[in-house]
């Protein structure tokens, strides 16, 4: 298994690279060209709500690590690490508004998608997770999340007009 940690991804349908001129850590989140949206279901528990939202993050700062900005110091000189200079917007919808715009976005040609299997939380070794998603079929797969990172007008058009999670 530790093998499988250092081998590349499968290669998805879609992705995104962000273009290091894009980066602009001095313009408001509304006015870069970049959007990162997370849309998870708002019937969770709020532990599976806070787990979801932070294993999507993780899995897009591995594949879009020029979306975290540079760190800083604060007045005393203690540093705290670099966030998103694009923000995130956390949305909510119901299990099917999720499922429903992770296969919007699947395939879509320059937009990354990560997606949170419902199973991922219920299994407590990660190669019994990948045995278990290996094993189920694409119509069997429920959602907790996903999120897009891509150019705005794309992500927009995908998510419509979800409201913020509560």
């Amino acid at each position: 298994m530790t093998d499988q940690l250092t081998r590349p991804d499968p290669a998805p349908a879609g992705s995104f690279e962000i273009d290091p001129d894009d980066v602009d850590i001095d313009r408001p989140t509304r006015d870069v060209s970049v959007k990162w949206v997370m849309v998870i279901d708002r019937n969770l528990e709020p532990g599976l709500v806070a787990n979801t939202a932070g294993c999507l993050a993780a899995a897009v700062g591995r594949e879009a690590p020029l979306l975290i900005g540079p760190g800083g110091a604060d007045a005393s000189g203690s540093v705290h690490r670099g966030l998103p200079w694009t923000g995130c917007t956390v949305l909510g919808g119901d299990a099917e508004a999720v499922r429903r715009i992770r296969d919007k976005a699947a395939g879509k040609a320059g937009l990354l998608l990560v997606d949170m299997p419902s199973l991922a939380q219920v299994c407590r070794v990660y190669g019994g997770y990948l045995d278990t998603l290996a094993d189920t079929g694409p119509d069997d797969i429920g959602y907790h999340g996903v999120a897009l990172v891509g150019p705005r007008n794309k992500v927009d058009k995908i998510v419509g007009r979800l409201p913020l999670l509560r």
